[in-house]
């Protein structure tokens, strides 16, 4: 018998090869299907778009809510899903830029996948390219941003955070009724936001009896506070409330308190982060803030959050982290009670309640502001390198 194979054999030997391979790889994609029926979870997931600060100055903000979005996910997806669906999120850098914030919109809308959106970070940014999402059709979901006027771009925009409106009232009251504050220098970020937020504080003190005495902007990229200090200081003031992030508002607690600035220091919610505290040091011990999400609250959905995100970040989670956690979890909830579709996830957001929430509880939204309704702050102090609950005692100078 000869060696040599003709031409025809080869070419069947061949043909045969390639059928078996293919019938491996049918064998193979089956079993990946049984595996993804058995895991409760679908090869076509639901999507949520992201607009947010992932580079530029604010991208600090972004890693947090990134940190909360994936414990969400872990728990939906963990338990099967979306009807077995899977929900993922596609993160679009803004910089917290309102031009990129409307490119990303016109993204989003176009892109027939995302359900609705979350973001962006400054009402600034979301209140540019709510026109686009309005048009669309598409839920901006913006859980960070308090404007008073964010929500009435349209019945498509809706927020979990406390108006301004409210807020900065709450920080007047906490300051001068609380604290005993009466003429206070206000330090404020030079943003819309920031603008915003010292006018109504302004306006809530006045009211309270106390007295404005100075009031200071600052632009977002700055650094070196100790003029803006030194003009504060001249208008005698007995008390210093600041309107900052966590990253500006430690820079300018430890310049005052090195310039002996010993004037008691309040500040808005935002500074709420364990950064607040690693960025400021001991200078921070004695500040005054408030938060709608502390770590230690003895409900167990919060203690439950609080310990997955420690074991998998190895820290406390900040209020950023927190409201992305709950933003995730109640864009799954609407998706999973109401539809997979746009429309039905805006009427969704109007009838959706009883879902537990680390911050509020229960999500309830009111459908004619279309904010979460019913949130109230805690009253915190920073005592020895940790935020602790206020205990009603008056602020007194640093020493």
């Amino acid at each position: 018998m000869s060696m040599v194979l003709n031409r025809t054999e080869i070419r069947a030997r061949a043909w045969r090869g390639a059928l078996r391979a293919l019938a491996l790889a049918a064998v193979g994609a089956l079993a990946q299907i049984n595996l993804a029926h058995a895991a409760g979870t679908s090869s076509d997931p639901y999507w949520v778009g992201v607009t947010g600060p992932l580079s530029g100055q604010d991208a600090q903000y972004g890693e947090q809510w990134k940190r909360g979005f994936d414990l969400a996910l872990e728990q939906i997806n963990g338990s099967g899903g979306i009807d077995g669906h899977p929900l993922n999120y596609d993160f679009e850098d803004s910089r917290s830029d309102p031009r990129q914030a409307v490119q990303i919109a016109q993204k989003f809308v176009d892109d027939k996948r995302i359900l609705l959106e979350l973001g962006d970070l400054s009402s600034g940014a979301s209140m540019a390219a709510s026109p686009v999402y309005q048009r669309g059709g598409l839920v901006q979901f913006g859980f960070t941003n308090s404007h008073p006027d964010f929500t009435k771009g349209g019945d498509y925009m809706w927020s979990t955070a406390i108006s301004q409106a409210e807020e900065q009232p709450m920080l007047a009251h906490y300051a001068t009724t609380g604290l005993g504050f009466k003429k206070i220098a206000v330090l404020y970020l030079n943003t819309d936001w920031g603008r915003t937020s010292k006018d109504i504080f302004a306006k809530a003190a006045t009211s309270d009896g106390a007295q404005v005495v100075a009031a200071e902007g600052y632009q977002p990229n700055e650094k070196d506070f100790r003029a803006t200090l030194t003009r504060i200081r001249s208008a005698n003031p007995d008390s210093i409330v600041l309107i900052s992030y966590y990253s500006d508002g430690a820079q300018i607690v430890r310049q005052a308190r090195a310039a002996g600035v010993r004037e008691p220091i309040a500040a808005v919610g935002s500074v709420y982060s364990p950064k607040f505290l690693e960025l400021g040091g001991a200078a921070v011990n004695g500040v005054y803030t408030e938060s709608n999400f502390f770590p230690g609250d003895p409900r167990p959905e919060v203690q439950s959050f609080v310990t997955r995100y420690r074991a998998k970040y190895g820290g406390d989670p900040d209020t950023f982290a927190a409201r992305a956690y709950d933003a995730m979890i109640l864009a799954g909830e609407v998706i999973r009670r109401y539809g997979a579709n746009r429309s039905a996830v805006r009427d969704g957001f109007a009838k959706i309640d009883n879902v537990p929430s680390v911050i509020f509880g229960k999500f309830k939204f009111d459908p004619q502001t279309r904010r979460v309704a019913g949130a109230k702050n805690r009253e915190l102090v920073v005592k020895d390198g940790k935020f602790a609950l206020w205990n009603g005692a008056q602020a007194t100078r640093a020493q």
